[in-house]
């Protein structure tokens, strides 16, 4: 049998909002700690930034669009627009904005957005009452950590929580990077 033709499908979880938007995510670990089941998540969707160029003239670069503010009907369906040109759907999903479709195919170049700046992906750009937009998706996953609930579903760590399995963390990476890698 061929194993390039063997499809092992990964467990997929759905992240649930208070509005109602879901995000759905393969379960890439788990650990239980502390009798809590602790899983390390990778959004089935591409996740996707939108940042804003200052009107000043002298700024260099674009501030991300806070994603805690509600980013206008009006914004998102003239991203959506744009994106969609690319063969893209912009979808509000829980945590995040994301894209489903097929990112392009482009070298990894990076994008300086600021001093800590991941390397990311340009997608499109489109203005906005009168502001010049981007979005960007990030070239390496986006990785989440929750806890499972009691229903099953996966609530993200708050801060406090984060803190007291901080820990854990290099034992978690230990073992993430062990099973994408394909090493025992």
């Amino acid at each position: 049998m061929d194993e390039e033709n063997i499809d092992i499908e990964t467990p997929t979880v759905t992240k649930t909002d208070v509005a109602g938007r879901k995000l759905t995510c393969y379960l890439e670990y788990s650990l239980e700690a502390n009798d809590t089941q602790y899983v390390v998540l990778l959004p089935v969707d591409s996740p996707v930034e939108i940042f804003v160029w200052p009107l000043d003239e002298d700024a260099d670069e674009p501030i991300p669009v806070d994603s805690s503010v509600e980013i206008a009907s009006e914004m998102f369906d003239l991203a959506k627009a744009v994106l969609a040109e690319k063969n893209l759907t912009l979808q509000r999903t829980a945590v995040m904005l994301t894209v489903a479709g097929e990112l392009p195919e482009l070298s990894r170049v990076e994008e300086e957005l600021d001093p800590e700046s991941e390397e990311l992906m340009h997608l499109a750009s489109f203005c906005y009452e009168q502001q010049e937009y981007d979005v960007y998706a990030p070239l390496d996953p986006l990785l989440l950590l929750a806890r499972m609930n009691d229903a099953g579903g996966p609530e993200l760590l708050s801060p406090e929580e984060l803190s007291r399995i901080e820990p854990l963390l290099p034992k978690i990476e230990e073992q993430l990077f062990k099973a994408l890698s394909g090493t025992q």
